[in-house]
């Protein structure tokens, strides 16, 4: 069964490169689609069949199925630290999984709440959240784990050469750099996966609460087939939950602004009082599954939430 799985994956992975479905270093996204985990804490990283994970080549369920986290890659920070990005696989095709931070899903050291999602959406998603570690960093790693439905997945993040992506870069050879959003007027621009973060705002349960972001990008092609080789094509923004105890609904899920820079807004309602972080990504043409090794081009923005119930009192916890 091992030799089989092994020819499985390595036929299933190349499959999924030729569709642009792999993350940026092949190794990791070979592991993250096929149900295997990494294992810290040894020399050499090796890979252990998880029991019942779907094989690459199975159809996807609708739902019952598990989630596992992605280790991107890391970059470097303008101020000498490092981002390490994370991302994840949700096998369901219709099923959203929910996870709160805790035994659950935990991130260590410092732990176990390092700024990771609760709220899994189905399929892969690249970049979703960054992990900041200082500039001695160099042999450390930080581990995500899941543990859904009975089976555990970790993926250690970590700063090897190999895995050096090009999230504020931009893609080698094209000059094609992420786009920069801002979450207030004349405020502090992000970019890349760590983005950048804002809040708490305040809110009511049913409510519409209008939240607003400016973008712009550099308008240069992506090496991307997908793009086709366009300039100045607007920026893309979606909008996510990213954690939260409740449901979330925006009255405009994806929206778009010019190249040269724009703002755009959504109305979101909260179904239950809490803690709430709301992200929202921001695409230039090469879009996210197309952005290929360079990881690169989009951005995160983070809005914090602080939900109260109709009648003004206390808040829940965070999710």
């Amino acid at each position: 069964m091992r030799n089989k799985r092994q020819i499985a994956v390595i036929v299933g992975a190349a499959l999924l490169a030729a569709a642009g479905a792999l993350s940026g270093p092949v190794a990791g996204g070979i592991l993250a689609l096929s149900g295997m985990v990494l294992h810290p804490g040894v020399g050499t990283a090796f890979a252990q069949e998880a029991g019942g994970a779907q094989l690459p080549l199975a159809p996807r369920r609708a739902s019952g199925q598990t989630v596992t986290p992605v280790y991107e890659g890391w970059y470097e920070n303008p101020d000498g630290s490092y981002s390490l990005s994370f991302g994840y696989y949700n096998r369901n095709s219709e099923e959203v999984v929910e996870i709160s931070v805790g035994p659950d899903n935990s991130i260590e050291p410092e732990g176990p709440d390092r700024g990771q999602p609760t709220r899994f959406e189905p399929g892969r998603h690249w970049g979703v959240f960054a992990v900041q570690v200082p500039a001695d960093f160099a042999g450390g790693r930080v581990v995500w784990t899941l543990k859904v439905r009975g089976e555990t997945f970790s993926i250690p993040g970590h700063r090897r050469d190999e895995w050096k992506i090009d999230a504020l870069a931009g893609e080698a050879g094209a000059g094609n750099t992420p786009p920069v959003l801002r979450v207030a007027a004349g405020g502090p621009e992000g970019a890349g996966p760590a983005g950048i973060t804002a809040g708490p705002l305040a809110a009511t349960v049913g409510t519409p609460l209008t939240l607003t972001v400016w973008a712009r990008d550099d308008g240069r092609p992506s090496t991307g087939v997908a793009s086709g080789g366009r300039t100045d094509v607007p920026v893309t923004l979606t909008w996510f939950k990213h954690r939260g105890p409740g449901e979330v609904t925006f009255s405009e899920e994806t929206a778009q602004v010019p190249v040269e820079g724009g703002e755009a807004s959504t109305q979101a309602t909260f179904s239950a009082p809490g803690d709430y972080v709301v992200r929202v990504r921001a695409n230039d043409a090469s879009g996210v599954s197309g952005a290929g090794h360079a990881q690169c081009c989009w951005s995160n923005a983070f809005i914090q939430v602080r939900v109260s119930p109709p009648s003004g009192g206390d808040t829940a916890g965070a999710g």
